[in-house]
């Protein structure tokens, strides 16, 4: 029996829904279709187990290949199995479940998981004709759905720790009473962030950036732009000492600041620019841990599973839509003080330090 959350799900959605459709739509930064734009399907190949298959649109008419063996299938009733499917997934309260009728349908037509088998962040692959430009590029995707929880863009770790220096001083009782601090929200106890950060510079102190705790993410960082880890150090601080959470307004309060004293006299998005470069290179691959190379996986963009079942593209062949859509539909969250080791001053050398974590979020 096969069984899966509400993302896994979304992936076979996706398969049978872009067949019974044979056309993609672009997305704009609202999350809202694009009528002017559609992509044309030709070919959706996905590999598995037993072999890599191929689905084929032929007017009406799917045809599924993999070896010697060549099967038809009715466009008709990968409708009627992706509208069946949508109202099971929404059906189904959180946790893993299984649907036995869809189960019986993939397996006739050699879709053998949930997941296609890959080595890269390549969910689904998709041959569509571009009419622009008469070429017919083979484009890789991952799925994000939301039908079930909102997925993360980054995820925290202590590479993801930005390191401030506490420029002054404060002593020990000051210290413990600060890294004391906490906020209940119902029966559960966390850090409060905020509050230490206010704290702080109640004490007539300022944090000071210093670097990111693992050199590699900073390397990274750099790589994208010289610049990069002070700008992300702004937005990390000014996410925790406020009570804005999403990129677009913390990237609107650091540019107000312009606390790297770039030239706006002509109205430059230095900010918006280079966080919008960022947040393209996280989705195309950039992870903290891994020396970034600037080469994107597989995975050019992503495909939107919306609530009402509508699937969306977003893809780096459409550069301005997929940073759009990546720059005002995340957000900076708060992760796991006591997992990634930040959130307490802590002394060093004679000298006071505070972490700050950064994690990023879809909405």
């Amino acid at each position: 029996m096969i069984t899966g959350n509400k993302g896994e799900w979304s992936e076979i959605y996706t398969l049978f829904k872009l067949l019974g459709d044979k056309q993609l739509f672009l997305g704009n930064k609202e999350i809202e279709k694009l009528e002017d734009i559609v992509y044309p399907i030709l070919r959706i190949l996905r590999t598995e187990n037993n072999g890599d298959f191929e689905y084929s649109i032929q007017d009406e008419i799917i045809l599924i290949s993999g070896g010697e063996e060549v099967l038809k299938i009715e466009i008709s009733e990968f409708k009627e199995k992706a509208k069946f499917l949508l109202e099971k997934i929404k059906e189904n309260k959180k946790g893993t479940f299984s649907i036995p009728e869809i189960e019986q349908f993939m397996t006739s037509i050699n879709c053998l998981s949930l997941k296609a088998s890959s080595t890269e962040k390549t969910d689904i692959t998709i041959v569509v004709h571009d009419q622009r430009t008469n070429q017919q590029p083979t484009l890789g995707f991952s799925i994000k759905s939301q039908l079930g929880s909102p997925s993360t863009l980054l995820n925290a770790g202590k590479t993801t720790n930005f390191i401030f220096r506490i420029n002054k001083g404060l002593d020990d009782i000051e210290i413990e009473k600060i890294n004391s601090m906490i906020v209940k929200r119902g029966k559960k106890e966390s850090a409060d962030l905020r509050g230490r950060v206010k704290s702080i510079y109640s004490n007539n102190n300022e944090l000071i950036f210093v670097n990111t705790e693992k050199q590699i993410f900073s390397n990274n960082l750099i790589l994208i732009d010289s610049k990069l880890p002070e700008i992300l150090s702004q937005i990390v601080y000014e996410f925790y000492s406020s009570d804005k959470s999403k990129i677009v307004d913390l990237v609107e309060r650091t540019s107000f600041k312009n606390p790297l004293g770039f030239d706006t006299s002509n109205q430059h998005q230095f900010y918006e620019y280079k966080i919008k470069r960022l947040l393209t290179d996280i989705a195309l691959g950039m992870m903290p841990s891994k020396v970034w190379t600037g080469q994107y996986d597989a995975t050019g963009g992503y495909l939107i599973v919306k609530k009402n079942g509508d699937i969306l593209c977003y893809h780096i062949y459409d550069k301005n839509e997929f940073e759009d859509y990546l720059f005002n539909n995340t957000k900076l969250e708060t992760a796991s003080t006591t997992r990634h080791k930040f959130g307490e001053i802590y002394k060093e050398n004679d000298q006071l330090y505070f972490k700050l974590n950064l994690q990023i979020r879809f909405l």
